[in-house]
């Protein structure tokens, strides 16, 4: 049941009322299918080789997001029809996917599926994989089910960005523009590690993304990374800074963490951040994700700033985030929202909770009284339906 809370000092949430944020019921303890008795099950990465058979790989079973979600996904949000790729990474074994033919075949864009044998593998990335602007407009990147991605803990997975000369200009104004369409399916991404990364303010262990749209269906992420404090970065699965038209990501029947020591973390948003962006998260899982910064936003004297959004960090002024048919439990935040941040600087963003719950998602310093596990800052309080706060 929704709860009151509010632990905040008043003179920290006065703060962020005036200043904004910178710039910018299913069974007990479910699990999906994959995670079995822990962090052990999961696929992990593979320090010493490009690309390795995934832990367990018979018994593997890709069944990611909330099985119990009953949200409607819409035609625009489903997954894309892969069966005439235009390119295949991997001749049918594991010693022909490589990252380097990953890295070529984003670069190269379109629709782009992986031949790598029957069993799951584990593709270790010597490189960030990187969208170019002028390929494309669709670029779909889908593993079958079988296919990780990971970043070795040492560096971001993949990059999309609009605003980057390095990848290409392609309109006179790259803050809003139809393309790249870049969609993610069928796929996992771990340890992926943003940290250091400055260009664009940071963030975005896994996937980076500016401009464009992004989509991501029937995937998980875990273990992924980014910076430890900073007052707007986040997002140690996904960071997401400006989308065509205001349109929303997409995030369809997928898992962000799942299991103990299988969550993301970040100073903000240890699964999901953004500026400016709306969010439809349809029939997903986010669970043991942490915003571990220091001193909220904007930061408090003295300390690096950061610690809001456990689960999802949201900040700028005219966005919106919808929940429908999503489990968001067992996420934690240093300051504020231990399952969702939001912040609308003007007043203007909205939030809806649909079919979903939210619980066990503690925030250490500051809460909105009766949102268990949220701060919000809008037009309105949450619009919340057949849902379960607590």
């Amino acid at each position: 049941m929704r709860t009151s809370a509010l632990t905040a000092p008043a003179a920290v949430l006065i703060a962020l009322a005036l200043a904004g944020c910178g710039t910018a019921t299913p069974a007990a303890n479910p699990q999906p299918s994959w995670v079995g008795a822990g962090a052990s099950s999961a696929p992990s990465a593979a320090p010493s080789a490009t690309a390795v058979p995934s832990p367990s790989a018979a018994a593997a079973v890709f069944a990611p997001g909330n099985p119990k979600g009953k949200a409607v996904v819409p035609a625009e949000a489903r997954a894309v029809n892969t069966a005439k790729p235009t390119r295949v990474i991997g001749n049918g074994t594991p010693a022909s996917c490589t990252s380097k033919a990953v890295v070529a075949a984003v670069a190269a864009g379109g629709i782009i599926t992986f031949d790598c044998g029957p069993d799951p593998l584990t593709i270790t990335m010597t490189a960030t994989a990187k969208v170019r602007n002028a390929n494309g407009p669709k670029i779909v990147l889908d593993g079958g089910g079988r296919i990780t991605l990971s970043g070795g803990g040492k560096r971001r997975i993949l990059y999309m960005n609009t605003c980057d000369q390095a990848q290409g200009w392609t309109t006179s104004h790259c803050q809003d523009q139809d393309h790249p369409q870049l969609t993610v399916q069928n796929l996992t991404f771990a340890d992926g590690n943003s940290t250091g990364e400055t260009a664009e303010g940071g963030g975005g262990g896994a996937i980076f993304v500016r401009g464009g749209r992004l989509k991501v269906v029937n995937s998980r992420f875990i273990r992924n990374r980014c910076d430890s404090t900073g007052p707007d970065l986040g997002g140690a699965a996904i960071r997401v800074l400006s989308q065509s038209k205001g349109l929303p990501v997409y995030i369809v029947h997928s898992t962000f963490g799942g299991g103990p020591g299988l969550g993301g973390r970040c100073s903000n948003g240890g699964a999901l951040s953004s500026i400016g962006v709306s969010w439809v998260v349809l029939n997903s899982l986010l669970t043991h994700n942490s915003a571990i910064g220091h001193g909220a936003n904007p930061a408090r004297a003295g300390l690096p700033g950061g610690g809001s959004g456990g689960a999802i960090y949201t900040d700028g002024n005219l966005f919106t985030v919808r929940l429908a048919g999503t489990i968001i439990q067992d996420n934690h935040a240093e300051e504020g929202g231990g399952a969702v941040f939001f912040v609308s600087n003007d007043r203007t963003g909205t939030m809806t909770i649909e079919g979903s719950t939210l619980r066990r998602n503690p925030s250490d310093g500051f809460e909105t009284r009766g949102y268990p596990g949220i701060f919000f800052l809008g037009a309105r309080n949450p619009t919340v339906t057949s849902s379960t706060l607590k």
